[in-house]
């Protein structure tokens, strides 16, 4: 058995329990014990990704406070700019501007 993938994939799965917990207090609990197991781990990533997590700990944590995500912005912001790099052939930001408020009328469907 590959030891470090068995390892990665199972702290992988332990660390999206920070955001199953009821209450900060809780989530706490749980990423203190994640952080102490992937820095005792024998995986430098792991390490790296454990000292990342302490020292952003009460960014991490203020979620239970303030329970918002900024990913549906950033969402917003990709398509824009991937736009922006399709956009060779626009004469002026006028149509830039229309093309972006159309992003917002569009309805997407998944396929398959």
């Amino acid at each position: 058995m590959n030891e470090p993938l068995y390892t990665a994939y199972y702290l992988k799965e332990d660390l999206r329990e920070v955001w199953n917990q009821s209450s900060k207090a809780e989530a706490m609990k749980v990423l203190e014990e994640w952080i102490r197991k992937a820095a005792s781990s024998e995986i430098a990533v792991l390490k790296t990704m454990a000292k990342t997590l302490a020292a952003y700990r009460s960014g991490i944590l203020a979620y239970y406070d303030f329970p918002i995500s900024t990913g549906p912005l950033e969402g917003t912001n990709n398509k824009i700019k991937t736009m922006k790099r399709q956009a060779y052939g626009f004469r002026d930001m006028e149509f830039f501007k229309l093309k972006i408020m159309g992003l917002h009328e569009t309805k997407y469907a998944l396929v398959g």
